[in-house]
């Protein structure tokens, strides 16, 4: 599943108006696609006589209302709609309205919104459709009052109401209600508790970078059309969408895949998608039953220091539980023993016995074991490893061996301390193997772009795909909804916001995870999209089985062979 920007967004509308659907037709798919959704939310939860408010704004969003508003009360719903601004008869969609005998108002006629405080409180479903993906001005004047009459509807309820674990849907994938749903049994009262139903998203989000307005209502549902936007999966609007369903306009029936190559927009055209399982099921590389370890390579961790001595082992071992042949260790002495306690699996590199942290010294023993394997190890460089003086001379040397080409390798992945050290080095992008995968937090994203942690956070898809582009590398930015991007504009967004995985040690075993798909194979990007979202899917059943919290980075590992297993199995057609 694509992501789009609001640009590219409205590029596919005017190619597709030029290639014979027309914007009418396109909000005619929109209302009816969106009145379906509604109708099979309506009957899974077995509500009866549903009353449904429909908030309608004054551009295409509030066209969209009309349509879905007139298509509810068509299948028998009972409907009503609160104007933010009169239409002219001469609308085609709020004349149709009210010939089905809609109830119509508007706030321009509605003394201090009397009339809007009856309907929202005698009202089942609010159907936000105020404002759409075009518009991202500051909730002010009028439209505030009203979402602030939905918002005092609706206050009081404790519940979190992120997407979580719903997930995005197209429209026609299996019908799943919520957890609040299932807690009654398939029933919800309504009369104490409206559904908010959000078109496109609810009215003060920012559909490219997630920003939200202090007035913004969160929705139960977001029901968004043809692609999802990239303001989706961007927090804190992604926490106030609800569960996301994706309906289509009929576009995608149209033969312009060229649509991309057409346009010329900055910044400019990215080709970002939605990972899912049928994504990684095509990427993942297979396992011939004639095996042996060397078919599916060797991985080198380098990292560990006194402080921190448990990272390398947990990277070791999630490259061995995604599959990798052989995994090396290369730790200083001094906490080598404590490494092989916990990771006995894994053969060490042997280095200079003093040593508690990585230093020059240690250099040319690392060099000659991955000059040695025939073929090439993927190096995961950094989980532990520190910020001594020391070590930064040991990566800088190290980084000059791998990019001069002198060692061949299948790939290398920064992780941890090893971006914080790079980070101080200057022109660093240069100083690394071609396609080296990045793995930073927010933090040393912003260490990284020398930059602030609310600038990064601010827009993560752009700046993902800005700065992997800039830098010439892929970058894994990890958080809620990960973004995997490379040169070129070219990015996978996770499905993924989960809580119980913001926890030490868990971005260890991503690096392994990805280092282990790197020795079996995967070229850079796949191995950074694959590995991620395994350890993600890994973390979602953890989070089923045991909530939101108390989870230990070393939970994740046994997970990991279940969720390939899964993936492996899967029908890409079912």
């Amino acid at each position: 599943m694509e992501i789009l920007s609001v640009a590219e967004m409205r590029e596919v509308e005017r190619l597709a108006d030029a290639h014979g659907l027309s914007y009418a037709q396109m909000m005619q798919n929109a209302g009816h696609g969106a009145a379906e959704v509604i109708l099979q939310r309506l009957g899974a939860l077995q509500v009866a006589n549903p009353r449904v408010l429909v908030l309608v704004g004054p551009g295409n969003n509030g066209g969209d209302g009309l349509v879905c508003a007139t298509a509810l009360a068509k299948a028998g719903v009972t409907v009503q709609c609160y104007l933010l601004k009169p239409r002219s008869d001469d609308d085609p969609v709020y004349a149709a309205a009210r010939a089905q005998g809609i109830f119509m108002a508007d706030a321009q006629n509605d003394m201090r919104l009397r009339v809007l405080h009856q309907m929202v409180a005698h009202a089942g479903v609010i159907v936000d459709a105020l404002l759409g993906t075009g518009v991202s001005r500051p909730v002010e004047g009028v439209l505030r009052e009203i979402l602030g009459e939905v918002a005092l509807r609706r206050r009081g309820d404790k519940r979190t109401r992120g997407r979580g674990d719903k997930g995005t849907r197209r429209q026609g994938d299996k019908e799943t209600g919520g957890q609040e749903d299932r807690d009654r049994g398939g029933q919800r009262d309504l009369s104490s508790w409206p559904l908010l139903i959000a078109l496109d998203g609810p009215t003060g989000m920012n559909y490219d970078t997630g920003a939200l307005d202090p007035a913004t209502v969160p929705a139960d549902l977001t029901i968004t059309f043809h692609a999802p936007k990239r303001g989706h999966f961007c927090f804190p609007a992604a926490g106030a969408c609800g569960e996301l369903v994706v309906v289509p306009i009929g576009v995608e029936r149209l033969e312009i895949r060229d649509w991309r190559l057409l346009a010329h927009l900055q910044p400019p055209i990215s080709n970002l998608q939605l990972a899912d399982d049928a994504l990684i099921h095509g990427l993942l590389p297979s396992r011939r039953l004639d095996a042996n370890k060397g078919t599916f390579g060797r991985v080198a961790v380098v990292g560990g220091c006194s402080d921190y001595i448990g990272a390398p082992g947990l990277a070791a071992r999630a490259a061995y539980r995604v599959g990798a042949g052989l995994v090396a260790l290369a730790v200083p002495e001094a906490i080598k023993p404590s490494v092989a306690a916990a990771c006995n699996e894994a053969i060490f590199i042997t280095l200079l016995e003093t040593t508690d942290r990585h230093t020059p010294a240690t250099l040319p023993r690392i060099t000659a074991w991955l000059a040695a394997v025939k073929g090439g190890a993927a190096v995961v460089l950094g989980p532990g490893i520190g910020q001594a003086h020391e070590t930064a001379e040991f990566i800088a040397g190290l980084l000059d061996a791998l990019a001069s080409g002198r060692v061949e390798t299948k790939g290398l992945v920064c992780d941890a301390d090893a971006l914080n050290l790079l980070a101080q080095m200057p022109n660093w992008p240069a100083r690394l193997p071609a396609l080296t995968i990045l793995t930073p937090h927010a933090g040393e994203m912003a260490r990284l772009a020398r930059t602030t942690i609310d600038d990064i956070q601010s827009d993560r898809i752009g700046n993902a795909l800005k700065y992997a582009d800039a830098w010439g590398h892929v970058v894994v930015l990890k958080g809620a909804h990960t973004v995997v991007a490379a040169p070129g504009h070219r990015g996978v967004v996770l499905p993924f916001a989960n809580p119980a995985m913001a926890t030490a040690g868990t971005g260890d075993v991503l690096a392994g995870c990805i280092a282990g798909l790197l020795a079996q194979g995967l070229a850079p990007f796949d191995a950074a999209v694959c590995g991620a979202y395994l350890h993600g899917a890994a973390g979602e059943r953890w989070r089923q089985a045991h909530g939101d919290a108390g989870m230990l980075a070393g939970d994740l590992l046994p997970l990991l062979p279940d969720v390939l297993r899964h993936m492996f199995m899967i029908d890409i057609n079912d």
